[in-house]
């Protein structure tokens, strides 16, 4: 399956999770904004929201600053 993970093409095998997916990229416990073909993905939606070839997707880190 081939997919665009903030901005950069991935070639991933099988047909993982969106949650799935973030888990291989973001270390656990850090908290994260998903986003799926310009629609945000609620937390509670990513461990059953399919992936489909060509999805674009954006996963964001909060930063905080003061």
């Amino acid at each position: 399956m081939k997919l665009t993970v903030n901005g950069e093409a991935r070639e991933i095998a099988g047909s993982p999770t969106l949650q799935q997916l973030v888990d291989t990229i973001i270390s656990g416990g850090t908290r994260v904004a998903v986003v799926v073909n310009d629609e945000v993905v609620p937390a509670a939606a990513r461990a059953g929201y399919a992936l489909k070839d060509a999805d674009r997707i954006e996963i964001l880190t909060f930063a905080g600053g003061g």
